[in-house]
């Protein structure tokens, strides 16, 4: 393992996206803050939530938690497909990278944009309306475990497109419907017994639960076991882009 290089890697990504802040970090910060302003008030009172946490408390946490995983998302599916299209990613080839050390470079740069968004849409939020905090390590393992998570997912897309519409189409029909209906804006114990059933088995549904939690102390599901999920589905991802990486899929014939 070659810390240098890795880190040189994981520098270049986070200047990618650091370079391009007002797209990367400040854009997805108001487009959530207007979610919030939104749903918090058209739905407020009128949508059934935990004892004693009003529906905009409750919004918070899961916006939170979308942007954060939708940009960790963003990061790494964007920067594979740029480098692929442009051809720059024979710089990343040529150098003697292990398929580790990429790994942990994509990953670690998305994981930090992920942070960079959650940290703006949280001060924001918190002069909206008053956020509990109850558990701040279960908020912080939760919210690195989700970047990490749609990095992952991130960087096989990336590999996988070979044009800019196909990552488009990828975000458009799995990420967002599966975030949308992952119980940010709403408790699935308010949902009907077949539709509570299915978000069981919606892999994001466990990443905003178990975020939710670290505010309130509730949750949908015992913490313990969205954890468990979202660390199954965590290294199932990671053991699927090492071999992609090892093999050069899709990327030494770009």
């Amino acid at each position: 393992m070659n810390w240098l290089s890795c880190y040189t890697l994981f520098k270049k990504e986070v200047l990618r996206w650091v370079k391009v802040w007002l797209q990367t970090v400040l854009a997805p910060v108001v487009t959530a803050w207007l979610y919030l302003l939104v749903f918090g008030h058209v739905l407020e009172g009128r949508v059934e939530v935990f004892d004693g946490v009003s529906y905009t408390q409750f919004l918070i946490p899961g916006l939170l938690m979308m942007t954060v995983i939708q940009n960790a998302f963003a990061n790494t599916s964007s920067s594979m497909i740029q480098s692929k299209v442009m051809g720059s990613i024979v710089f990343v080839l040529l150098p003697p990278f292990s398929a580790l050390e990429m790994f942990l470079a994509y990953i670690g740069a998305a994981v930090m944009r992920g942070l960079a968004v959650g940290v703006g849409v949280f001060i924001l939020a918190v002069w909206y309306a008053h956020v509990p905090i109850d558990n701040f390590f279960i908020i912080l393992l939760f919210a690195v475990l989700g970047s990490y998570t749609l990095g992952a997912l991130g960087l096989i897309a990336g590999m996988w497109a070979e044009k800019f519409d196909q990552i488009a189409a990828f975000q458009s029909f799995l990420i967002v419907p599966l975030t949308f209906l992952s119980g940010v804006f709403y408790s699935i114990n308010s949902l009907p017994e077949m539709w509570a059933t299915l978000s069981h088995w919606n892999p994001f549904f466990y990443m905003i639960d178990g975020f939710r939690y670290g505010f309130f102390g509730q949750s949908d599901q015992p913490v313990l076991f969205s954890f468990l999920a979202m660390a199954a589905a965590a290294l199932v991802l990671t053991i699927v882009c090492l071999v992609l990486l090892q093999r050069g899929y899709k990327l030494r014939d770009a």
